[in-house]
């Protein structure tokens, strides 16, 4: 396959969701323009002369399809959390609170969108930071699009070490390493991100508030930055599966001490509320009796407790819920041999006679356990009437209709397009980078760690798909392998901000419609998915700026 042949689909699929003409049919929603593409990049793979890889792409396909139930059961979750919460009044009250503690909006939105996602990306990854936190700050009225941009913008910084560290020590993991080798790649990988922290930062806030209220605060948002991008280097500097969990604990409490002396924050007397953000939290119509905030708060916290015992090690739940020994296993002829564990592992190998293989840990994944889980004990906790609760989950799966074909298209796209190793198309066009750059490669390498992110929506995929991959240039070109993986590393990172699955659940936990208003009339409107696309490209452009110049550094010191 050639390198013009291997981008188009991407090109086309950015081309379809962001270009507005002609006006009557573009762009396209992602729950038309995903699957569309995905299937345009399965009819391209059989363009190529060797027809052997035929089952491989059948396989990718359904390996695609059951892969999206992962994002899917991800965000029901997320979305019947946050509709038990604002159906039985828990999040007006947390809105209040919350705004109580503080009124000034951008520190809102550095505790809740900074402080809080490092914790969760620390914890869980799976997305769940921009699920938990972006509700919380459209609760007290921030608006939904621009919340859920800015979410995933911040929520790049942690995510080489989120879900304790899985993207580095295991999304490595195909690359042989010598002792001590995947220490200092954490490290430098660390070093990358704090180098662009204070950028992203600014960058997200500027979506949703006005430089000139963000330049008043300028030194509150950077001590913020700095009280968790602080530990977080130095913790990556002694292991790799703490750095995220340490840096957002040590970032909320900096956050709320600065927060309670009001340090860095416009004087009490300055009017800082955004106009979005004003007034009081709306009250549920099914809320009967006011709250207290130690009930309303029960849930999220229940969440976090829940997400940290089945995520650290010490613990023992972890292994626990992954465990895949076949409990039982029925073959589907001609497709392949389903299978379950004990622990509720689902899955399916040997997919059309290939290696494809797909798994499922249905208690692992934050799905049943915590959301799920943590929405139904929210019933009788929160007392939600009846008809709260029914409105609850009845909106819930009406919101999944075209999120769940949206993501269904994405994860086939990426399946099909990272299928086949060394004959991939992403392989393809990483190679074909790698090429054209020579020597400078370490310049464009975090852009390959961001290609497989956006395609797969996932750091620890595109470490997996890619690290090889660098780790042979590196080799080729003489250059040093430490720094190349973690280029990919950070690049995989940021790349999470414009991955379309993430900017899809994301959408759909917030509820965003298909269309966003336009000056110039509603009908030429543009989709949410492609409105929040082009908030983070620049964002996006920025940190690989950043990377660049950090490799330049790298070079310099590590030569």
């Amino acid at each position: 396959m050639t390198f013009v042949l291997a981008i188009l689909p991407l090109a086309l699929l950015v081309a379809a969701m962001t270009l507005r003409w002609p006006r009557r049919w573009l762009p396209l929603p992602a729950h038309i323009a995903l699957p569309g593409v995905a299937v345009l990049a399965y009819a391209l793979r059989f363009l190529r002369p060797d027809d052997t890889a035929s089952p491989l792409i059948h396989a990718a396909v359904v390996d695609g399809v059951l892969s999206s139930l992962t994002p899917l059961a991800i965000v029901f979750g997320a979305v019947l959390l946050f509709m038990t919460l604002d159906k039985s009044g828990a999040m007006a009250v947390l809105a209040t609170r919350l705004r109580e503690l503080t009124p000034d909006p951008i520190a809102q939105l550095m505790l809740v969108g900074w402080a809080f996602s490092f914790l969760i990306e620390g914890l869980s990854g799976f997305g769940t930071p921009a699920a938990l936190a972006a509700p919380i700050l459209v609760g007290l009225g921030f608006p939904a699009l621009r919340v859920a941009a800015m979410c995933l913008i911040m929520n790049s910084v942690p995510v080489s070490f989120g879900a304790v560290g899985t993207p580095t020590w295991f999304g490595l993991s195909g690359v042989d390493l010598a002792t001590g080798e995947l220490g200092e790649i954490g490290w430098r990988t660390a070093l990358v991100h704090a180098a662009a922290a204070p950028f992203i930062a600014l960058l997200a806030l500027r979506v949703v508030a006005p430089w000139a209220q963000i330049r008043r605060r300028l030194g509150f948002v950077l001590l913020v930055v700095a009280a968790s991008v602080g530990p977080y280097v130095l913790a990556a500097r002694f292991n790799v599966e703490f750095p995220s969990i340490v840096g957002g604990l040590a970032g909320l409490i900096g956050a709320a001490v600065l927060v309670r002396w009001r340090v860095g924050l416009a004087s009490a007397t300055e009017p800082s509320a955004m106009p979005a953000a004003a007034g009081a939290a709306p009250t549920s119509p099914h809320a009967r009796a006011p709250m207290s905030l130690a009930r309303a708060i029960t849930p999220l916290a229940a969440t976090v407790v829940l997400l940290a015992a089945t995520r650290v090690d010490a613990f023992g739940l972890k292994a626990l819920l992954n465990a895949d020994a076949t409990a039982a296993s029925a073959t589907i002829p001609g497709v392949g041999e389903a299978w379950v564990s004990s622990a509720l592992v689902v899955g399916l190998r040997d997919i059309f006679g290939t290696d494809a293989d797909w798994r499922m840990p249905l208690l692992y994944v934050p799905f049943i356990l915590p959301f799920v889980v943590v929405a139904l004990a929210a019933i009788p906790v929160l007392r939600m009437p009846r008809a709260a609760t029914r409105s609850a989950w009845a909106e819930t799966f009406t919101r999944l209709t075209r999120p769940a074909i949206a993501l269904a298209g994405a994860l086939v796209l990426a399946k099909v397009m990272t299928a086949g190793g060394e004959h991939s198309p992403v392989t393809r066009i990483g190679l074909a980078l790698a090429d054209a750059t020579g020597r400078s490669w370490p310049f464009f390498a975090p852009l390959l760690g961001a290609v497989g992110a956006f395609f797969s929506g996932s750091n620890t995929v595109s470490n997996l798909t890619f690290a090889p991959i660098q780790a042979a240039i590196a080799g080729t070109l003489g250059l040093d392998r430490a720094t190349a993986l973690a280029l990919q590393s950070a690049g995989g990172a940021m790349g999470n901000m414009v991955c379309i699955h993430n900017i899809v659940a994301v959408a759909a936990v917030l509820g965003l419609s298909e269309k966003t208003p336009s000056e110039h009339g509603p009908d030429q409107g543009t989709s949410a998915v492609a409105s929040i696309l082009r908030l983070t490209i620049v964002p996006l452009v920025v940190y690989a700026l950043i990377a660049a110049v950090m490799a330049g550094v790298f070079a310099a010191v590590f030569a």
